[in-house]
């Protein structure tokens, strides 16, 4: 009895040992729980603080220009009680803008150019435009000497803003804006080889030395839009300048076929209800790819566009900048290729001859065409060449960059060939007589808005076939056939260059 006692009383701390093995099993178990969920949580703050610095790091470099330039940015407005905004000028010291100041301290921007550098380098008055809006964080920056600062600050005299020096050249500048005449549209002038642009036009344009004046009726009136920078803003069918596109989509999908091709023109096309004719229905016979390119035979184009695969046609538009934005140094619009897998018949014919729903920029038909002058390199096109302080030393400047090799140089080769057989003996033959040989491509993009119909005229190309000196994109609104107004208006711009 007593023993059996005994061992009832011995199990007791056994029991009571285990108890305390569980709960301190327990114990570790919400511990380590408790230690996962807190490392857990503090991985997903850690990650959350390092994505918050990158979008910042991201906001501040990327954005850093677009909220500098921002009319409603209240540093522009603070640093204006001290410094005097500064002036743009050309590469050869041409003054494009600058700031005098009367004897009570009253500011004036003025313009000597007047009209013709309206949009490019835009305005200052009734909020900002054009360069002025975009580098206007650098003229209203001082990078002046200490003691420039010292001496005006203890004299209460405004700093001068530093200067931007810009690639346009005037001279050129000034014959594209007397070549586009009284149409409407657009010319850009560039260096395929830099990417630096030369000359920027748009018309309708105004006088940015009196936009405040004339603001509120340029504003009112839904018939002007003289504000609108046509070059890189205006979206236009791009005709037959598109071709360019359409035979390069031929070239990579036919690789091995492309130098057999033959099309027996008759001057028009039918499938289905659509018919495509040729300009005045002209029949071209025979055709290969290179003359069916240089005599722009829409029926041939038509009918290469029923022989592409949509989506790969597409995917080579997207390549080459369609449904994105374009690397501009000015606001611009995005271009638009709406053919894609499963369009019809009709879509397919339309979009081969530069007509349907595609629409581009000026600009951007001159980065296509630089980059076929180029080789197959695209440089990113840029304005700004440098930023000088007072004295004229540097502060930052721009070196060309390569923004992506689009296409391969015997991709380029075939297409130059191609182009400049369209000077030599087709469309653009009007440029064939002058000591500077041209590659080019003309256009006539029909378009029907609210009941009325027109057709723009286009021309892009380069000079110096064999070391391509610039690249021409010409758009003239209402301007008929490419060979007919937008040719002569290039021709204009090429002499302005190799012989002013």
């Amino acid at each position: 009895m007593l023993k059996k006692n005994t061992e009832r009383h011995n199990d007791i701390p056994i029991r009571e040992v285990r108890l305390e093995s569980e709960v301190q099993k327990s114990v570790e178990q919400n511990v380590r729980k408790s230690n996962t969920e807190l490392v857990i949580v503090t991985y997903i703050f850690a990650a959350m603080f390092f994505l918050m610095i990158a979008y910042l790091t991201w906001f501040l470099i990327a954005k850093r220009t677009e909220i500098n330039a921002n009319v409603y940015n209240s540093k522009q407005e603070s640093a204006s009680d001290r410094i005097i905004r500064g002036p743009i000028t050309a590469e050869d010291g041409t003054s494009l803008a600058y700031t005098t100041v009367d004897y009570t301290g009253n500011e004036t921007r003025v313009y000597p150019y007047y009209n013709i550098f309206a949009h490019v380098i835009g305005y200052a008055d009734n909020g900002r435009g054009g360069l002025e809006a975009t580098v206007s964080s650098d003229l209203m920056n001082c990078h002046s000497s200490l003691v420039e600062q010292i001496r005006s600050s203890g004299s209460n005299e405004k700093l001068q803003g530093d200067t931007v020096v810009v690639t346009l050249r005037p001279s050129l500048q000034e014959a594209c804006w007397y070549a586009l005449g009284s149409y409407k549209g657009a010319v850009v002038v560039m260096e395929p080889d830099s990417g630096k642009i030369l000359a920027m036009v748009s018309k309708p344009d105004f006088d940015p030395n009196v936009i405040a004046q004339t603001w509120d009726s340029m504003v009112s009136d839904p018939s002007n839009s003289s504000l609108l920078n046509r070059a890189t803003q205006g979206l236009y069918p791009p005709g037959s300048t598109f071709k360019i596109l359409t035979t390069l989509a031929y070239l990579r999908q036919f690789p091995g076929g492309y130098t057999n091709f033959s099309y027996d023109c008759t001057g028009t096309l039918s499938q289905g209800d659509l018919m495509i004719t040729c300009y005045n229905s002209t029949v071209h016979g025979t055709e290969n790819l290179r003359s069916a390119f240089a005599h722009s035979c829409n029926t041939a184009f038509a009918n290469i566009g029923l022989s592409l695969d949509n989506g790969q046609f597409k995917k080579l538009a997207e390549q080459f900048l369609f449904n994105t934005q374009l690397p501009s140094p000015l606001p611009c619009s995005q271009s638009v290729f709406a053919l894609k897998k499963g369009s019809s018949y009709g879509e397919q014919m339309t979009t081969a001859i530069g007509q349907g729903d595609t629409l581009v920029t000026p600009l951007h038909m001159a980065l296509i065409t630089a980059t076929v002058a180029n080789g197959g390199i695209l440089m990113k096109p840029y304005i700004v060449s440098r930023v000088e302080n007072s004295d004229g030393n540097v502060v930052r400047e721009t070196k060309p960059e390569i923004y992506d090799e689009l296409m391969t140089l015997e991709e380029a080769e075939i297409l130059t060939g191609y182009m400049h057989e369209t000077v030599l003996s087709g469309t653009g033959s009007a440029l064939s007589w002058n000591s500077y040989s041209v590659a080019g491509k003309t256009g006539s993009a029909e378009y029907e808005t609210g009941g009325a119909t027109g057709t723009h005229s286009w021309f892009v190309g380069f000079s110096n076939v064999d070391d391509p000196d610039i690249v021409v994109a010409v758009i003239a609104e209402d301007g008929g056939t490419g060979s007919s107004t937008a040719v002569p208006i290039a021709q204009s711009v090429f002499d302005a260059y190799y012989y002013s």
